[in-house]
């Protein structure tokens, strides 16, 4: 698999990005963090926009910059994609001449992406004739990306491209953004500090604080990582599961999912019995109990799991780590903690109040 390699240290006046990257370039890469973490920056850095002094970027087989030895390709030749956090498109050019600006500026032997393929993909078809003051903000970013899209890139890089829209225009957009990795086969770094679109997006997370890389890896792994609980602020995620539909209850508006041989229950979903979903559950609504509950509960969620690391938050509270097959995080009380003699090792059950699809997490 082709990876992404890169070194920048570039230094501002109030600023410093220092960062090193290794990642597998497929499906979708976060680059997480809070306002002023250097996301914007780095992305700029691997696109030639910012041009670190000793920076390094290599591509698969293809290095893009190079300084020891003078090479630092502009964004003119680097096979990318670049989509901002406002659309910048033409104006005075309906959506079909934006779609074809960049189309027909790559020779015919390196088109790798057709008209038809991405019309269909982005659900712009009804939108071609039209001028871009005529469109919505969502509509506009989708021609955006589609514009980005008829480049042929081999990396697509997507900087905070819903910011400026509304929660609705959101939800609109990102089945979008979805489906490019999956149908086209682009690797794509998507750039947000929010919370709920990473959530819904992603499948690996690098992320930043004050210009610096502190951690890289799976979603789950990092968002569950008891060291960086702090960096992440007051998002308190206990688990992050990529399960499957395995049967729908209309009469109790529930569906069944199937995640590591265990099941789960959320709100009815309109989708096919055997398609993936998604579902987050918050550190705050996992409970524990060391013995399996024999009498009837109301508690539909439980799911067998074993203490993988105890760590305090404050003085009343500690965050448990389980491993249910992926990680899973339950912030419980002190008082708990000693009263059920929690420890490392030790089998327990972890009772779930509510699990989140994607479209109800909210941020």
């Amino acid at each position: 698999m082709s990876r992404l390699l890169a070194r920048f240290d570039l230094q501002f006046p109030a600023f410093h990005l220092d960062v090193e990257l290794d990642v597998p370039m497929s499906g979708i890469t976060a680059v997480f963090g809070p306002s002023g973490s250097g996301k914007t920056t780095l992305l700029r850095c691997l696109a030639g926009l910012e041009r670190a002094p000793h920076g390094f970027m290599k591509f698969g087989d293809e290095v893009w910059q190079n300084e020891r030895v003078g090479c630092c390709l502009p964004l003119y030749k680097r096979p990318i994609g670049y989509v901002f956090q406002e659309p910048r498109l033409f104006p005075h050019y309906d959506v079909r001449a934006n779609l074809l600006y960049g189309y027909k500026r790559i020779p015919v032997e390196e088109r790798r992406i057709a008209i038809e393929q991405v019309v269909e993909i982005l659900g712009i078809r009804h939108l071609l004739d039209r001028r871009i003051h005529k469109l919505s903000g969502g509509e506009q970013q989708r021609v955006a990306i589609g514009r980005a899209l008829l480049t042929s890139p081999k990396l697509l890089l997507l900087d905070e491209p819903l910011a400026s829209l509304d929660i609705q225009r959101k939800q609109e957009l990102l089945p979008f953004i979805r489906q490019l990795h999956e149908q086209l086969h682009i690797p794509v770094l998507y750039v947000s500090h929010g919370l709920t679109e990473i959530l819904q997006l992603a499948d690996r997370v690098v992320l930043l604080k004050e210009g610096r890389v502190v951690s890289i890896g799976a979603l789950n792994e990092v968002f569950t990582a008891l060291d960086f609980r702090g960096t992440l602020g007051p998002h308190r995620i206990g688990a992050i599961l990529d399960a499957r539909v395995t049967s729908h209850d209309p009469p109790y508006g529930l569906t069944q999912l199937e995640f590591m041989g265990q099941s789960l229950f959320v709100s009815l979903q309109p989708i096919a019995i055997g398609q993936p979903m998604r579902v987050h559950i918050l550190s705050s609504d996992v409970t524990l109990v060391v013995e399996r509950v024999n009498s009837p509960t109301s508690v539909l969620n439980i799911l067998e799991a074993t203490i993988v690391e105890i760590r305090e938050i404050d003085h009343a509270s500690v965050d448990v780590l389980l491993d249910i097959g992926a990680p899973l995080v339950a912030s419980i009380t002190k008082k708990s903690l000693v009263t059920l003699g929690l420890k490392s090792g030790q089998r327990v059950f972890a009772h779930i109040k509510a699990v989140a699809v994607n479209e109800e997490f909210s941020e």
